[in-house]
């Protein structure tokens, strides 16, 4: 064909729009010249030393194609020219994009903290666009059995990487991370997320608590938590002016709420009792439940080292999911109400979008008949909402 020997200075047809052009200083080009949008336009697809005859023509099908849905190959070649970001570069820019929504300073560091650690060092200077499964198994087969939970998290954050790469246009097809399973070893069975114990134990274990060698403070906190069916979090950093005695309601401000909303807790008799004895403990704390120092709350560990030494294997957090438990196999609470009393999120966005209030008055309910259940001597016997 005439365009593989053509040296003259010219145009040459390849056919369907395609031509070669020779410049007068004896470079050769590929030119499509195709209509886009009504008008007429010769986009360029490179060189031909670059691109060989079989490419172009590949180019100027997609090129075509594309014109005629209606798109724009223009924009498209643009793109294409862009200069892709190594690996740590996208990195930092979704670490940069994300972390104003990270209300956790501690998570925003480790989670670019663990990117500087393990896979900077082995594919940071990659192009994006050229990272592929064998690189991704080069980062993690050294620690995918010798630190498992950090090995999981540096695949999760590897995988943001790549699709924030994709949606910027710096790739193209699916996520490497998604087919490396079958390269990796199985690793050890995890043990449940939160064990927690059977709710019909919780009154026992609750006795047991009020007795236990923990410090007083702690014992307090950890009942609060169970009355409130609360997170750890939300007990240990709660204030005096989170609570509102006259209301018998404590609400935990959107900022240290996991879902980032507001959540009111109404308080049953119980409950209020122990924020009362906890300020007589703790007068001079900005911290309800305060720590050693006065100026810190408790340790987040504070919980799990009282189960430790009541000899008890769960978490402070499964206690949620007993009280979940409980409202479901012994009470006839709507599932709503109890959903909400977890400050969990309406699944539904429809019944999400009608629903205004945050039903305070009928989870008083829920909770007081959860006080009374944790405080009975028999498990067998729970107040059924009318």
């Amino acid at each position: 064909m005439r365009v593989r020997t053509a040296s003259e200075p010219g145009r040459y047809a390849d056919g369907n729009g395609l031509y070669l052009v020779v410049d007068p200083s004896g470079a050769r080009r590929w030119v499509l010249r195709t209509v886009v949008h009504g008008r007429r336009r010769d986009i360029g697809l490179g060189g031909a030393k670059l691109v060989g005859l079989a490419e172009a023509r590949d180019l100027a099908v997609q090129y075509r194609k594309l014109a005629r849905d209606g798109g724009d190959p223009l924009s498209l070649r643009r793109q294409t020219r862009q200069v892709v970001p190594t690996f740590e570069a996208a990195a930092r820019a979704v670490h940069a994009d994300n972390r104003p929504t990270w209300r956790n300073a501690k998570h925003a560091d480790q989670w670019i903290n663990t990117l500087v650690e393990y896979v900077f060092p082995l594919i940071g200077t990659r192009p994006v666009n050229q990272i592929a499964a064998p690189d991704l198994l080069t980062v993690l087969a050294p620690i995918w059995l010798t630190k498992p939970e950090t090995a999981r998290r540096v695949r999760q954050r590897i995988s943001t990487v790549l699709d924030w790469a994709k949606a910027a246009g710096h790739r193209t097809g699916d996520n490497p991370v998604a087919g490396l399973a079958k390269g990796l070893p199985k690793q050890p069975e995890r043990s449940a997320h939160h064990a927690a114990i059977p709710y019909s134990a919780v009154p026992a274990f609750i006795e047991r608590l009020r007795k236990s060698d923990s410090n007083e403070t702690v014992r307090l906190a950890f009942e609060f938590l169970i009355l409130t069916a609360a997170r750890t979090s939300e007990v240990l950093g709660a204030k005096l002016p989170e609570i509102d005695l006259a209301g018998l309601i404590w609400t935990v401000p959107a900022e240290r709420m996991k879902g980032g909303r507001t959540h009111r807790v109404p308080l049953a008799p119980r409950a209020v009792a122990i924020l009362d004895r906890a300020r007589q403990l703790n007068p001079d704390s900005p911290y309800i439940f305060a720590g050693r120092k006065p100026d810190l709350p408790l340790s987040n560990m504070a919980f799990l080292m009282a189960m430790r030494r009541m000899g008890v294997d769960a978490t402070a957090h499964g206690f949620r999911s007993a009280f979940r438990d409980w409202a479901s196999e012994r009470t006839n609470f709507a599932n709503e109400l109890c959903e909400l009393a977890l400050a969990h999120s309406i699944k539904s966005k429809v019944e999400a979008a009608y629903r205004r209030g945050d039903q305070l008055e009928k989870r008083r309910t829920l909770m007081e008949t959860w006080a009374a259940f944790t405080a009975s001597s028999s498990s067998k016997v729970v107040r059924l909402r009318a």
